[in-house]
């Protein structure tokens, strides 16, 4: 199927077309003709999935359906997204697939000052993207009104319930018109986010694609048992790699991504953090250099990377595996995308065993360990002896290879990743 098939208007295709899209994902295919009939939907979709162009390509199309009101002076859709990264990324697509179209957007966002927003709203908007925070804030000093929204899209449910802002959630939805089509997205469906849903939807179509459980065929997943103390050396070993391109590193705290980049341009690694405590200006620009190549490692905690789509991202690193297993399953889809491949690496402690057993319980597998790098854990049984010119070996007894710094590297019974 093509984007044709799905009976998309010609400014709407013209605009696919620059951007070099024909093939629309399970989540585009199953979605825009739902949303297109008027109906509400409840979509279990994780990042990845194209799933902002799933509810952004219709929204275009609903809203320039005759009788066409191009006054911009109300606002007809309404998109709620938890972090601002994903509110500027789900902006930019708007703008991208409807450039032919006499639609006016705008995103608002906590952490820089409202002035230009403010102004922007006064010059009129047709679709509002915004993080929950700064929206209330702009409605309770009468800026925003949502009396006339006719499309609202709860984006990254899952993640609104992990930060908190729920509360904010429902206070919007109280103010928006009872008569309104409803777009409800959230890679995971515990029970507080079936209940909110249930909220907010009317009799939904519901699409799910991708079930959180699953890991994309072509990502090649590693494990690397190390202390905790060495996982910085680890991680500057592995980076140094040439064949890495970029690689996204993900830590479990803001503290800890500052102390890993600190750490990395110590080993001579050029990298940069993305998280809460950093202003927008200093995050997006993190995130804009890294998109160019101008640096090679992006460090992120779960929350701020959520929604970050980076094209041809060769690999991703957990510095820290996750507490909830499901958040596995995202951070490493963010590599091996659209058919290419990708790799994921995970460094494990003593104290992860156990996020471990829990993540490859949820996946279904085990994941292959690589057994031979230069900083195994202190508990492994690991032989040091010296050679002749002071070169060093490192054997386990239970694996069959040993590490020799002239021959090429093997890792245990397991053969080295590509290219490393």
């Amino acid at each position: 199927m093509d984007f044709k098939e799905l009976h998309l208007i010609p400014p709407i295709l013209d605009a696919l077309a620059t951007e070099g899209y024909t093939q629309p994902t399970p989540v585009q295919e199953a979605a825009i003709p739902i949303i297109l009939k008027h109906k509400d939907l409840l979509g279990c979709a994780q990042t990845g999935t194209g799933k902002t162009a799933a509810f952004a390509l219709p929204i275009l199309q609903l809203l320039s359906e005759p009788p066409i009101d191009n006054s911009h002076k109300t606002i007809k859709t309404l998109v709620l997204t938890p972090t601002r990264e994903l509110a500027i990324q789900i902006g930019e697509s708007f703008a991208a697939y409807g450039k032919h179209l006499r639609l006016k957007h705008l995103v608002i966002f906590g952490g820089v000052p409202q002035g230009a927003q403010v102004r922007a709203l006064h010059a009129g908007v047709d679709i509002l993207v915004a993080t929950p925070g700064r929206l209330l804030d702009l409605m309770d000093q009468k800026y925003i009104s949502l009396k006339d929204v006719k499309i609202f899209v709860l984006d990254e449910a899952d993640r609104m319930l992990d930060m908190g802002f729920i509360h904010d959630v429902k206070k919007t939805v109280a103010r928006l018109p009872v008569k309104r089509q409803s777009l409800f997205f959230s890679a995971t469906m515990p029970p507080e986010i079936q209940k909110l849903a249930n909220t907010i939807l009317v009799n939904p179509e519901k699409v799910e694609v991708t079930p959180v459980s699953s890991t994309a065929d072509k990502i090649d997943q590693h494990i690397l048992f190390v202390d905790k103390k060495d996982k910085k050396k680890l991680l500057a070993f592995i980076l140094k790699d040439k064949s890495i391109d970029r690689a996204l590193v993900f830590t479990r705290t803001k503290h800890g991504a500052d102390k890993v980049v600190k750490d990395l341009y110590k080993d001579g690694v050029r990298a940069e953090a993305i998280h809460g405590n950093k202003s927008q200006n200093a995050r997006q620009r993190a995130l804009n250099n890294f998109k160019t190549g101008e640096i090679k490692v992006l460090v992120a905690t779960d929350i701020a990377a959520r929604g970050i789509d980076i094209d041809l991202l060769s690999h991703v690193i957990n510095f820290d595996l996750p507490e909830v297993a499901e958040t596995y399953v995202h951070r490493i889809g963010r590599t091996g995308r659209a058919g290419a491949d990708g790799i994921a690496f995970s460094f494990c402690d003593e104290e992860e065993k156990d996020d471990l057993k829990a993540i490859e319980k949820l996946i279904g597998k085990k994941i292959p360990v690589i057994e031979g790098h230069p900083f195994p854990p202190s508990d492994s049984g690991t032989v040091r002896i010296n050679l002749p010119k002071n070169k060093e070996v490192v054997k386990r007894p239970d694996a069959v290879s040993v590490k020799n710094p002239n021959k090429k590297k093997f890792y245990g019974n397991k053969p080295k990743p590509k290219k490393w």
